[in-house]
């Protein structure tokens, strides 16, 4: 029997355990540092074991997913990184990339890392939240590296096929990081951006759906977003400096009373978007 042990079992990491559960001849070990969150895993059947001491298990596992905040995997690569089994697969699941990726590089030769992202979540953490669906019909990217091995990369299509992602996506980890600073992270940047405005609370209880929706991932995990964002902040500024151009652009028009030029600006942005809704390929797929 092979071991893959997952080292977090927050909300992605118990979610990963619960959803991998008896995938192919593998075990299954959780790996945590709290006692609370250990003792659920070990109550709710998260893992087929849990346990506190990551180096009882890095060095016997055959795959080892890091599911922490991006420092923490930064950090836990550094520590363990002549403790790993010869021949190992260590992967993490995170939100950025090229910090990850150039972070493995003090891995010995003899141990492949890919990077991947499952592109799921909720606006909740903690091994509380996680259920063994999370990532049914989601993307699942991989960012390898240049001589990672065929054996391991279809092991990861394997894994993500099993837990009910619809695709496994190939790319280089500068191209997800502009991915995701577009999709994901400036869209929390706004979010809590218009949680900043003293109007919150004199709406309550008048908020429509839209307000709802543009605001529900606004109550985030301030630790880890803080991180996301700073690991990614080349690509994050750049979407950045575009949605503000845009911002600006419409706050010229409506500042000069120029209805042409609002309708113009609405119609072309309406259209971009049923254009995007028009069934087709996916471009991920």
């Amino acid at each position: 029997m092979g071991c893959i042990a997952i080292v977090g079992l927050g909300l992605i990491g118990g979610s990963l355990a619960l959803a991998l559960r008896g995938f192919e001849d593998y075990e299954i070990v959780g790996v945590d540092v709290s006692q609370p969150t250990l003792r659920y895993a070990s109550e709710h059947g998260v893992a087929g074991r849990v346990t506190s001491r990551a180096g009882d298990v890095v060095g016997q596992a055959d795959v080892v997913i890091l599911a922490l905040h991006p420092q923490g995997i930064m950090d836990f690569l550094q520590e363990y990184r002549d403790q790993f089994k010869t021949g190992a697969l260590v992967a993490d699941v995170c939100g950025v990339k090229g910090a990850i990726l150039q972070a493995a590089q003090v891995l010995p030769e003899e141990v492949d890392f890919i990077g991947c992202h499952p592109m799921a979540g909720t606006e909740f953490s903690g091994i509380e939240h996680a259920f063994a669906g999370m990532f049914r019909d989601s993307h699942f990217i991989l960012t390898p590296r240049p001589h990672s091995t065929p054996e391991h990369i279809a092991l990861l299509e394997r894994m993500a096929e099993y837990i009910g992602c619809k695709d496994v996506y190939k790319t280089t980890p500068q191209a997800h990081d502009a991915l995701i600073a577009y999709t994901s992270q400036m869209m929390h940047i706004i979010a809590v951006s218009v949680c900043d405005d003293p109007m919150l609370f004199e709406c309550r209880g008048f908020e429509g759906s839209s307000f709802r929706g543009c605001t529900r991932v606004a109550a985030l995990d301030v630790g880890l977003w803080t991180q996301l964002f700073s690991l990614n902040s080349p690509a994050l500024l750049e979407v950045l400096d575009r949605l503000l151009e845009h911002l600006t652009s419409y706050r010229q028009a409506l500042a000069a009373g120029d209805a042409d030029t609002l309708a113009d600006k609405l119609a072309f942005s309406a259209a971009r978007k049923r254009q995007m809704d028009l069934p087709g390929p996916d471009l991920l797929g």
